[in-house]
């Protein structure tokens, strides 16, 4: 049975009308030496062609020495290995522990391979002194060997003389950097947002009091595991900066009552662990004016925590 037959569109007999309005190509499966095409002279390669290679070799070359950039960068800036996070996160979930108080003997964390000293830069205006970053340095010299200095940018006039001390005693410049494991360098400066580099000198400054706590915390102990857990200690962060240190009187009088009901299930704001948003909302609750009228749960949990030892920087700046 034979099928249906068509006419061919395309034959000997058979013109097709080109329009004239269109660019026009080479043929591009034109071979060397045809009319369209005059062939390369000495066997050379199209100009076009090789000035693509050429491209291609020079992204290539960028790739392996920014891979190679990212490796060293890995070598340099790396966190405590796994047992020592342990040590650390042990001795935060038990506040009332001797370990809290500083018995923990550093000498054995520093037989450690923790790479090279670790440089915190941050750039903090003196009208908004960072409380929580007293009460984190405080928690660090009890972790770690820490080079503390504070200094003075020129955008700054003058700086009151307790916040030239609030990191405690200047150490001498003749202090050999490699004896320390973190060096914590605070710089009065006129700055909208508190700003923080770390280690790195092309890394992108980390903005944000809060962001900067939450950084500075994971040097200590690592977040809850529990995703309900951590949460709820970002939630604390975000309610004590935004409502507590800006919000208004009827917000912070809302916080406040939040705090009340989440103190009176637990001694510390996420379950029986010390963390984060204590030290947080403790900072943002004093800086607020609002720690003589608080409610009795929070009047006790502040105690609590000025009996930790931690936070008396930051209650000495408020005096």
């Amino acid at each position: 049975m034979s099928m249906y037959k068509v006419k061919p569109i395309c034959g000997g007999d058979v013109t097709i009308d080109l329009p004239t309005c269109m660019y026009k190509l080479p043929n591009i499966h034109t071979q060397p030496g045809s009319a369209s095409q005059p062939a390369l002279q000495n066997g050379e390669m199209d100009p076009a062609v090789k000035a693509l290679e050429a491209r291609q070799d020079e992204i290539m070359r960028k790739l392996y020495e920014l891979k190679a950039a990212v490796e060293g960068l890995a070598k340099t800036v790396t966190t405590p290995d796994a047992d020592l996070d342990l040590t650390v996160s042990s001795s935060l979930t038990s506040p009332s522990s001797a370990s809290l108080q500083g018995t923990a003997d550093l000498d054995s964390l520093l037989g450690k391979d923790l790479g090279a000293l670790r440089d915190i830069v941050i750039n903090a205006n003196p009208a908004q002194p960072p409380l929580t970053l007293l009460v984190l340095h405080s928690l660090l010299c009890q972790r770690y060997r820490v080079l503390s200095t504070v200094h003075v940018h020129s955008s700054v006039s003058t700086v009151p003389p307790q916040l030239l001390s609030c990191l405690g005693p200047r150490h001498v410049d003749s202090y050999a950097r490699h004896l320390f494991q973190l060096g914590f360098t605070l710089i009065w400066k006129d700055v909208p947002k508190l700003q923080m580099k770390f280690s790195m000198q092309n890394m992108c400054p980390v903005e944000g009091e809060a962001n900067v706590a939450r950084f500075l915390f994971k040097l200590l102990a690592p977040y809850p595991s529990d995703p309900a857990l951590a949460t709820l200690v970002d939630s604390w962060v975000d309610t004590a900066f935004f409502q507590l240190a800006e919000g208004s009187a009827k917000e912070r009088a809302a916080v406040l009552r939040s705090l009340n009901s989440a103190l009176g299930r637990s001694s510390w704001l996420v379950g029986q662990e010390f963390s984060l948003a204590d030290v947080v909302c403790y900072c943002c609750v004093m800086q607020s004016g609002s720690g003589l009228s608080a409610p009795a749960n929070v009047q006790r949990w502040i105690k609590s925590c000025e009996n930790l030892g931690h936070f008396m920087p930051a209650k000495l700046l408020l005096k």
